[in-house]
Formats: structure tokens, sequence, C-alpha cells
């Protein structure tokens, strides 16, 4: 009977085809990659087109489960296969990206948890070869569409490490206190040096002095400072900040209006990152899932590499660490395969997130799609492989 290894791909949160697919460089050469690695089974590559990342994560979930559903039964038709929920043609492996792993994980959740149809077809001995026996825990080992791994890059199963907001907010401060340097020193510039005028560091008078005579002319600006023309300056351009902004809402009133539906609606998708308890019983639940149906489970994680190390130790590293990783990383729960994917020239976290398929921007890529290619070829030779022959194919 012919076999088909099927790759789906699952996008990440506001990602696209183009941003994850099957078209792109990165699935195009891991399927070349499986297909030498797998010879006696096709390998197919198929995306999961755009959807919504908004709204209930279970609803996304349940959509995507009938497209797969349908991509499926289509291959099983085409390939004869007598009796696919016993002995299936198609082996599955879901390969998500960032939130687009967390759809994988929730739809082998949903699909092992499922108890079988019985039907009259199914209870009829076949050849014996590579069909599969209900699992004796009460998990769906007859589960169709057949999942063989879910294979997640840099997906936040435990949710986004803490240095990704940390080491940002530490930037942009030291990129505001930078500025702000150079805005004192260009003020001084202008207004001139701090050391004039200025009164004994003590703040002693002078033996004898009298009070100066009150002026009728206007208060000068204060030296080495913005002093009141820095004041109007600041009124003035936050005056027209608002201004700006009040007429930049009044001509966009409609989209304001629901703007806070759109963004409530896709934080409530991603809202799931903040359930720190959910997130770890779906990392037990899938590590129990490879342990007693053999369901690969691995992440592929980002790690910044030569590019992030700091000229001089940073406050955030020495208090969180300089391991520089997009995702919360397990330390002693049960969590399947976590391997690192070092990026050299990505110089923060969510830079290293979105470009570790492009092979210009990440120097790991060849290494990256190599680790991949090896996880998804140990989980696929069993003896649902070993029953196809090349002459199947031909």
């Amino acid at each position: 009977m012919k076999k088909t290894l099927l790759l789906c791909f699952i996008h990440g949160f506001k990602g696209g085809e183009d941003t994850f697919g099957a078209k792109s460089e990165f699935a195009q050469h891991l399927a070349a990659l499986l297909s030498a690695a797998l010879p006696k089974i096709d390998v197919r590559a198929v995306t999961y087109p755009k959807y919504e990342t908004r709204g209930d994560l279970h609803e996304c979930v349940s959509r995507f489960r009938d497209w797969l559903l349908e991509r499926v039964i289509d291959i099983e038709v085409a390939n004869g296969t007598p009796s696919p929920t016993v002995d299936p043609s198609v082996h599955t492996i879901l390969i998500g990206h960032s939130m687009g792993g967390i759809v994988a994980a929730e739809t082998v959740i949903a699909l092992a948890n499922e108890q079988p149809i019985p039907h009259s077809g199914d209870s009829k001995p076949g050849n014996g070869e590579g069909q599969r026996a209900p699992s004796p825990s009460g998990l769906n080992g007859l589960m169709f569409p057949y999942i063989q791994g879910v294979l997640a890059f840099d997906t936040p199963f435990l949710g986004i490490a803490p240095g990704v907001v940390a080491h940002g907010a530490e930037s942009h401060y030291n990129n505001a206190a930078a500025t702000f340097t150079q805005l004192s020193g260009l003020s001084t510039a202008i207004w001139g040096s701090a050391s004039k005028d200025q009164p004994p560091a003590n703040g002693k008078k002078p033996v004898a002095a009298l009070p100066a005579p009150e002026s009728d002319k206007p208060e000068a600006p204060k030296a080495g400072g913005w002093g009141n023309w820095g004041k109007i300056a600041m009124i003035a351009g936050a005056a027209g900040a608002v201004a700006a902004g009040s007429a930049a809402a009044y001509m966009h009133r409609e989209q304001i209006t629901t703007g806070w539906s759109w963004v409530s609606s896709h934080l409530e998708f991603v809202g799931c990152l903040a359930r720190g308890e959910e997130l770890k019983s779906r990392v037990r639940t899938m590590a129990r899932l490879n342990d007693e149906l053999d369901i690969g489970f691995a992440n592929l994680y980002t790690r910044l590499g030569r590019a992030a190390a700091p000229k001089q130790v940073s406050m955030v590293g020495t208090v969180l660490g300089n391991q520089r990783t997009f995702c919360n990383l397990p330390s002693k729960l049960a969590a399947g395969i976590w391997k690192e994917a070092i990026n050299d020239v990505a110089t923060d976290e969510t830079k290293a997130h979105m470009t570790m398929f492009e092979s210009r921007e990440n120097p790991g890529y060849m290494r990256l799609s190599e680790d991949a290619k090896d996880l998804i070829v140990a989980w696929s030779k069993t003896e649902w492989y070993e029953t196809s022959t090349r002459g199947d194919l031909e």
C-alpha cells in the first residue's frame, strides 16, 4: 500500500502562508531532506491557510481539525486505503511556528481523547502489518487523522521568557538615557555653561552679601539646562501632540470604535500564554502522549548568540541570566524534546523568533533544518514506514 507522510505547516500569531508555509524556502528544503532520508514513502507538504488569530483558541483548533480531516481523506481515497482508521496510509506531522505549535498540540490532545466509533469494516482482520491496536490507557490510539508528531518552532509552551520584555525595556531605557544626555549637552551649548552665576557648592552666601535688586526684565533662561525656553518647548510640543492625536482620532473614529473589539479578540487568542497552569498541563499531556502513544513532541527554540553578547554587564542579564531565549524553558517538568537553535546575528529575542526560517538572517538555518529532519525521521521510521516499498510509489 502506498504510504504518505504529510507535513502540515501552521503559522503563528498574525502570520500567514508567506511567513511560514509549504512554498517557503524552509518547507521545501525540509521536504527535500525528508524525501531523501525516507525513500520508501511519499513526502508532501501542505499549509493551513491564513486564519484569524483571534477569538477562542479551541474554536480555532476545531476549524483546523475540519480542514486537516478533509486533506487527509482526499489522500486516503487517492491511495485506495481499505481501512484508514486501523491501518492509515497517511501519517501527519504537525509543524507549528510560535502560536501555531499550541494549535498543533491542542489538536493532537483533542484527537487522542476522542473515543473511536466502532465500524464493521474496521474489525475485519487485515494483513497484520502496520495496524495499530487501541491504547490500554484510555487514550485514542486509533485517532484519525493520525498524527505522528508535533514539531514546534519557538513555541512558548510555557510562556514567553521574561527577558523578552525586560531586555527590551532596558534597551529603550538606555536609548532614552543616551538621548537625554545628548539633549542636555546640546542645551548647554545653546544656553551656556552651568558654572556661571551659580551659588557656591556649600550653599552659603558671602559675608555681608546683600540681596540683589529685583529686575524688571523677563527672567532669562536658566544656565545649564532648557530653562523656561525648555518648558515652553515641552508645553508646545505636548500641546501639538495632543492636537495631532485628537485630529487623527477624529478622522479614524469609526476604526477606533470597532478597534477595541479587534484588540480584545486577539488578546483572547494569545491570552492562553498568561495561564500558567494551563500551559503546564498542555505540556504534561503532550509528554504523556509521547510516552504512551509514541507521538513525537519537540520544540526547537531560538537562543541569541554572539551578536547579543553585551559589552558591559547588563542589570537584566545579571538578574535573569545571559541565556536569552524567546520561550520560557522547562526545568523539572517532563516536556518532550527541547533543542536550542542559536542565531549569532540577531540582536534581540523577537528578531531571532521572526527570522529563524530566513537563511540570510539566521546563520544557524542549515543546522535548524537538519535537526528538524532528524526528529521527523526518528518519529517516522516505524513498522508503518517499513511496510511501504519503493514499488508502491512507482
